[in-house]
């Protein structure tokens, strides 16, 4: 029996007849699913998202930020409980539509929405407004006056599909800036941003109008263009390559946020690798490679492991190879597609190459396994893996040799996750912080960023706004032109 295609997108003012659909196919055998999305023209494009703008300016930005973080808490409660069709709709479909395994999702959902709750809404608000109500009205400057934020009319998010879910960090953003969505689904998993925006349509319905989640494909510069012409702010995930091309045709003037790939990796101080520590770290180092099989920005592919503690970096990596065995067990690796498989299989020849040569190299992990750990008796520069939970573990004297093997790929550096005492731990952050990484994390949670974190450094809201001011000349001014003010003669 065929199943019909679940339609993905979220059209405000189009009937479907009226719009021409893609279908996009996932998985294989019982796990196929098929998802069709949203073509449409440059026409459709433009009117769609000046829809959009006239209803962010009636329904959304006379909303208090308050008011929009309880809309977006309540969503996010509802794609927590396991018994809401929401949820059940996303345990259904990501995982056919991602290839990780169900219970990987299930988890990866569930820690993911956790930072999206009104608590850490607030966090993330008030990690860039001193003054929160800024951006609800205009309020005293410090230094006299009046500032007011205002968000954009309309933000064009093109998002990436590297992660399930990804499209909820700038879509909580876009909304908390007050500005209508416009939102460039990504074919890898065109799921995740339909569904949460037709949940918070039916949270909140003067919201429906407020979002438009559309698709075109690759390389469309038409319909790439009509979006971008009506936007005021562009918002891009990807690869080098597409956000370049995306860059190239954001006219002068416009804003353009692009967030590209980065490169992540650990270091693990000597303090970590007590016979009692040392497998309880390779643990939580484990489900960092594990988690989302390595395809975030944020997901490992090496760690520097200082020797001088009881257990030495050739045994953490034994470790960790043991840890990597036991979650394939619990969360199976998903299935790699040609060019993933060739490309594992030329990483692992090289490091099995660098093992025959000698040197302390060794490479775990049969040809077969659903992981590969790699160790190098001597410090080697940073480099991506190929994925596949593929990782390499480097000996080194002293942590502070992982700085300049990092340092080279400073506009590709972002998140380090580190296992060390609290004085180590600041003075290796500021050795990491001066060649480019931004982000300092633990262990087992280098791939689940805290709420209000500064994404590749950059502030989440800020970048997003613009700052009006009143000066304190023009309160003057405007004093002496009131009904109370007297004249002296």
């Amino acid at each position: 029996m065929n199943i019909a295609p679940w339609t993905a997108g979220h059209l405000p003012g189009l009937r479907e007849e009226e719009v021409a659909w893609h279908v996009l196919s996932f998985g294989a055998g019982a796990q196929a699913v098929e998802v069709r999305v949203p073509v449409l023209s440059p026409l459709q494009l433009q009117a769609t998202a000046r829809r959009v703008r006239e209803a962010a300016a009636l329904h959304l930005k006379t909303l208090p930020v308050s008011r929009i973080v309880g809309i977006i808490d309540a969503a996010v409660a509802r794609l927590l409980d396991p018994k809401d069709p929401f949820r059940r709709e996303a345990e259904r479909l990501l995982p056919a539509v991602s290839g990780f395994d169900a219970g990987m999702v299930q988890l990866g959902l569930n820690g993911f929405l956790q930072s999206f709750r009104a608590p850490q809404l607030h966090r993330f608000v008030a990690e860039d407004f001193a003054n929160p109500k800024v951006l609800d009205e205009f309020q005293p400057a410090v230094k006299g006056g009046a500032v007011r934020a205002f968000g954009p009319g309309v933000l064009l998010h093109s998002w990436a599909g590297n992660v399930p879910a990804l499209p909820l960090w700038s879509l909580a953003c876009g909304l908390l800036v007050k500005a209508g969505t416009l939102g460039k689904l990504p074919s890898a998993e065109p799921v995740f941003a339909s569904l949460f925006a037709r949940l918070l349509a039916e949270v909140h319905p003067p919201l429906a109008d407020c979002m438009a989640i559309v698709w075109w494909k690759g390389g469309d510069a038409a319909s790439a263009q009509a979006a971008i012409a009506e936007a005021d702010t562009v918002l891009a995930y990807g690869g080098k390559a597409a956000i370049e091309e995306l860059r190239l045709q954001v006219p002068a003037g416009k804003r353009f946020l692009g967030y590209g790939h980065k490169v992540a990796f650990g270091l693990v101080a000597k303090a970590a690798l007590d016979a009692l520590r040392a497998p309880a770290t390779a643990r939580l180092a484990a489900h960092d490679i594990v988690r989302y099989e390595q395809q975030g920005c944020y997901s490992p592919h090496q760690f520097y492991v200082e020797r001088g503690g009881r257990v030495d970096p050739r045994g953490f990596a034994q470790y960790l190879a043991a840890e990597l065995a036991n979650l394939q067990q619990r969360f199976p690796r998903r299935a790699l597609a040609l060019e993933e498989a060739a490309d594992l299989a030329a990483w692992r020849q090289s490091r099995e190459l660098q093992a025959m040569a000698g040197n302390g190299a060794e490479l775990l992990g049969a040809a077969d396994a659903a992981w590969s750990v790699a160790y190098a008796d001597a410090p080697q520069p940073l480099a991506p893996t190929a994925g596949g939970r593929s990782i390499l573990v480097c000996a080194v004297d002293e942590l502070d040799e992982a700085v300049p093997l990092v340092a080279p790929h400073a506009s590709f550096l972002q998140t380090a996750g580190i296992a060390a005492e609290p004085r180590e731990l600041y003075r290796l952050a500021e050795r990491l912080g001066s060649v480019g990484v931004t982000r300092i994390a633990a262990l087992g949670a280098m791939t689940s960023p805290e709420a209000g974190w500064h994404h590749d450094g950059r502030f989440n809201l800020v970048d997003l706004v613009r700052m009006v001011e009143i000066e304190a000349g023009a309160e003057r001014a405007a004093d002496a032109l009131a009904p109370y003010a007297q004249e002296w003669r």
